[in-house]
């Protein structure tokens, strides 16, 4: 097991995906500028050891709805509601990597944003011209930082939370590691907020159906839109692309220094390549 850890040590492009409840204040929900200007420190740390890494960010639909002052959605019908999320997203991305910008220049780094939907894996043509646009911009040193388009996504169209998204990129850029900051440590075989006699589980060798069923959609969040299920979606993903995924706490973002130097935290999902496994195929399957 010390041997996978330290292999860590050696992946050199990296995705690592933030949610919604990780970087806001729970009490008002503001931005956390503290735990915004850690991670990009982390970031780009990571950055300056000669590494890639892309960011995969929740945030942008929170964000806007407190610009907007958007506290109860429940009095929108089903389409209103649906046009005020679109609104708020616009509102809220730009604050957002307005945010990303500034602080990421003060580390001297290039930031770029890039946003996606369903239709940008599944449609041959745009999933060429994703990957293409990601290998540029990792190759200029750049380090993407990106979302999915809720401003024009539909239910038809979005991809629903960025636990999957950030594994339909890992998959799409080819990256050696996927690591998944949550507000839970990692796997447990229950709900640990429930039920005490709960277990860790540190490393899963192989994904099988026991491993997916534990994926409860729970982990104590009402900002995000994930739970554990989607979680073990993301690593359903990660792993059949032959990538290795950590789920790990998020409460201090220094864990990601920690994880890169092999230490055991959180829960180590192990690459196992799935020659038969499709990428756009399951994407679009995704909701049916």
């Amino acid at each position: 097991m010390s041997t996978l850890r330290d292999a860590i040590k050696d992946k050199k492009r990296i995705v690592v995906k933030i949610g919604s409840s990780s970087l806001q204040h729970k009490e008002t929900g503001d931005m956390d500028y503290i735990k915004i200007e850690k991670l990009v420190r982390e970031l780009c740390d990571i950055r300056n050891q000669g590494k890639e890494v892309v960011l995969v960010t929740s945030g942008a639909i929170a964000a806007g709805k407190k610009a907007a002052g958007i506290k109860d959605m429940s009095q929108y019908s089903t389409n209103e509601a649906m046009a005020v999320k679109q609104a708020c997203s616009a509102i809220g991305q730009a604050r957002l990597m307005m945010t990303y910008q500034k602080l990421f220049s003060e580390y001297n780094q290039i930031a770029a944003q890039i946003l996606m939907t369903k239709n940008t894996i599944v449609d041959n043509l745009n999933r060429y011209n994703a990957h293409n646009t990601f290998t540029q911009l990792l190759s200029m040193g750049a380090i993407p930082v990106v979302n999915e388009n809720d401003t024009v996504a539909t239910y038809e169209i979005e991809i629903g939370d960025n636990d999957t998204l950030s594994a339909i990129v890992a998959a799409l850029v080819e990256a050696d590691l996927l690591i998944l900051l949550s507000d839970i440590d990692g796997l447990y075989t229950d709900d640990p907020r429930t039920n005490q006699d709960a277990k860790f589980i540190e490393q899963v060798d192989v994904l099988t159906d026991e491993y997916m069923n534990m994926g409860k959609a729970s982990t104590g969040s009402n900002v995000g839109t994930g739970g554990m299920n989607t979680k073990m979606i993301a690593a359903k993903i990660a792993t059949s692309s032959n990538v290795d995924m950590i789920i790990a706490n998020s409460v201090d973002v220094g864990i990601l220094h920690r994880i890169l130097e092999g230490e055991r935290v959180g829960t180590l999902f192990c690459a196992n390549k799935d020659e038969g496994f499709d990428l756009p195929g399951f994407v679009n399957n995704l909701h049916k």
